[in-house]
């Protein structure tokens, strides 16, 4: 008799891994890097436990975007308060907080949990080239060619 297999959360082994989103696509790099921060690239993925690995991408403020969305995209915050609804558009959150626009977008493609909120901090994001995480020795992300 078979058993299915069940990820334990001590037994998850992580690792680390460096993404370069220069000149690559916001929302095809922004489903790998969830897909990574899940999990699902191991045999031993588990839905409800987070058997992910850790993320570093770097050069964000190189991201690549189609059609009209440096415009049309709008990002919406709201403060709690009336009248406290703001807007703004892709154009200047890539200029103001482009590490924002990434994490943004992988924050959307995960789940709407606690598994997720736990999964999203495992993303470090840096606008330049240069990254404090040389300790962990984090491995080059192999993206499908797609762009």
């Amino acid at each position: 008799m078979r058993t299915t297999f069940i990820a334990k959360p001590a037994e998850v082994e992580r690792n680390w891994f460096c993404v370069d989103a220069s000149g690559k696509t916001l929302g095809r790099l922004s489903t790998e890097i969830a897909a990574v921060l899940r999990g699902k690239h191991k045999p031993s993925f588990t839905p409800h436990v987070d058997t992910g690995d850790y993320v570093i991408v770097i050069n964000a403020k190189e991201i690549h975007v189609t059609g009209k969305k440096l415009d049309q995209k709008i990002y919406r915050r709201h403060s709690g308060y009336p009248g406290g609804l703001k807007e703004t558009t892709l154009r200047t959150m890539l200029v103001k907080k482009p590490e924002e626009v990434i994490r943004l977008a992988v924050k959307g493609m995960l789940p709407k949990n606690t598994l997720g909120r736990q999964m999203i901090k495992k993303l470090k994001v840096y606008s330049g080239p240069e990254h404090n995480h040389q300790a962990q020795k984090p491995e080059p992300l192999e993206l499908c060619k797609t762009d």
